[in-house]
């Protein structure tokens, strides 16, 4: 059905939520090489860098939801065959370091907010970010971020799951393969939330 998405994301109850654009991921310090190299190929933090200053522009709040993990692990699960796989590699996404650090492109501004967590492979279940989103009036999210596979999937379902509406940034998102993520955009996603491109958004917000 047509969406009004002027109304959908009006600034006054919608957050940019980005889902681990940190250096450690999609940055040069990132061990998840394919995964950082999708996120290039698809100019995703230049166009979630896009969404978010006109979201702040427009008054929108802009939340990052990051990962890190201490050396020991102690409070990280390893309990999933990627879990398992970060748990025996290198020590990164350490506490205070620059790989957990925001790429610069996305700030952080004073106004944004940092939802970090150091478990599980979604941002919503064990976190703040729910309470948080609900205290700041949010009824809409708008996301961005990696990866289709498994973290922007698990933060569009749970995100509906507890009422919210999603909108997903499709040029503003990637996974592994790309032919995948964009059958996971095409066929989960389209049906869990809206679909709107960077441009699209921005001309909502910088009218």
């Amino acid at each position: 059905m047509p969406v009004d998405l002027a109304a959908l994301i009006d600034p006054s109850h919608t957050a940019v939520l980005t889902m681990e654009l940190q250096n450690g991921v999609v940055g040069a310090e990132s061990p998840l090489r394919e995964l950082a190299d999708a996120a290039a190929a698809a100019n995703v933090v230049a166009n979630a860098a896009k969404v978010v200053r006109a979201a702040r522009g427009a008054g929108a709040r802009v939340v990052h939801c990051t990962f890190e993990a201490r050396a020991d692990r102690a409070g990280s699960m390893a309990n999933a065959p990627f879990l398992r796989w970060l748990a025996k590699s290198e020590p990164h996404l350490l506490p205070g370091s620059n790989a957990a650090a925001l790429v610069l492109e996305l700030g952080p501004e004073p106004s944004d907010v940092i939802c970090m967590r150091r478990h599980g492979l979604t941002p919503f279940p064990g976190t703040d970010l729910d309470p948080t989103l609900r205290n700041l009036g949010v009824h809409t999210v708008v996301v961005t971020g990696m990866s289709v596979n498994v973290g922007i999937l698990g933060m569009v379902v749970n995100a509906v799951d507890l009422g919210y509406e999603a909108v997903v940034v499709t040029d503003a998102v990637a996974g592994i393969p790309a032919a995948y993520a964009q059958a996971v955009v095409d066929n989960t996603l389209a049906a869990l939330a809206t679909r709107a491109t960077s441009d699209e958004i921005v001309a909502v917000w910088s009218p």
